[in-house]
């Protein structure tokens, strides 16, 4: 990579990352970048990863639903998966004939490690003949016992594309809410929580609107409902990002996972972003370094045994043509 191109995207990200920080970057981005061509490999990063991962490394940035469709169509050999684990299990699923590395094997997720594929079959034969849907943010092992995945972006479609009149909805409590909220089909939630989204409070949002006044807030639907009913807007990550880029607010809140705002911002340079400040520690569990030595040796691969993943892939499949 040339000095020109490390120019260029430090001025990208100037903004957001300070310039005694970049020097400690530019030689790993350099690295990396030369790395991915001589080994053959793709990074995915997902919204949530620090600025220098998201506009300096990855050759793809998203939301985990765009994350698992575009595993699926990279002719890498190798995915280096920028995110948490179930993101990668489900980078794995959708390309396993790649090898799928994560730079970190405990960048973990709260709401995944809520719930296991007992707890599913538990919930199978309390309520027989339900179908069961999947937020992605589980495990393959949840994956394998469900009926369909989704993601915040279409969970309200893929709750009514299985025509039921009542839906297993697994594992976020607060999402569950927000799509009975707009469906009429009965919703049979679990109470797994993100730790993140949880955090924040309607009083909270109500205290920045008043500072704020020309605020507008824009929630993740797995914020709890009094976050959402302060809120002006409420989707998913994608929507959430698009919202700004069409909409161009004076001023915006991000109520979901901090840096978002700073890899938003960087898009969107002439709307100020308010940052009340909920990081996730399993994404910042990835790092630069981490993201370097894990490519260069091949190391922490992602395996998921044969019948789980056949069983996991075909709920993943079956999202991915439903769509948002």
């Amino acid at each position: 990579m040339s000095s020109e191109n490390l120019n260029q995207i430090y001025n990208k990200i100037s903004s957001v990352v300070p310039e005694v920080e970049w020097k400690f970057h530019a030689p790993l981005i350099e690295k990396i970048n030369k790395l991915k061509t001589e080994k053959d490999a793709v990074i995915l990063a997902h919204n949530y990863q620090t600025p220098e991962i998201y506009h300096g490394i990855a050759d793809i940035s998203a939301d985990s639903l765009a994350l698992a469709l575009e595993a699926a169509k990279t002719k890498a050999k190798i995915i280096v998966l920028c995110g948490v684990h179930f993101m990668a299990e489900t980078a794995k699923l959708m390309s396993p004939e790649k090898k799928v590395l994560i730079p970190d094997m405990q960048a973990g997720c709260s709401l995944a490690e809520s719930i296991t594929g007992a707890d599913v079959r538990m919930l199978k034969e309390k309520y027989p003949g339900v179908p069961v849907v999947s937020y992605v943010n589980t495990s393959a092992d949840v994956k394998a016992e469900s009926d369909v995945c989704c993601t915040s972006a279409n969970a309200v479609k893929v709750v009514e594309s299985l025509k039921s009149d009542k839906v297993i909805f697994l594992p976020d409590h607060y999402l569950a809410n927000y799509v009975q909220k707009n469906t009429k089909v009965k919703i049979i939630s679990w109470q797994g929580t993100c730790m993140v989204h949880e955090k924040f409070t309607g009083k909270e949002i109500e205290d920045i609107k008043k500072e704020n006044p020309d605020i507008e807030v824009i929630a993740h639907p797995e914020c709890p409902p009094d976050v959402i009913s302060a809120s002006d807007f409420a989707g998913s990550t994608s929507s959430m990002v698009n919202y700004v880029k069409k909409n161009q607010p004076k001023k915006v809140l991000l109520v979901t996972e901090c840096t978002m705002s700073d890899n938003v911002q960087v898009d969107n340079p002439n709307v100020q972003f308010i940052r009340p400040c909920n990081l996730c520690p399993h994404m910042k569990k990835i790092t630069l370094s981490k993201v370097y030595d894990c490519l260069k040796n091949e190391t922490n691969e992602i395996k998921i045994g044969h019948n789980i993943a056949e069983m996991a892939r075909k709920s993943v499949l079956k999202m991915a043509e439903i769509g948002r």
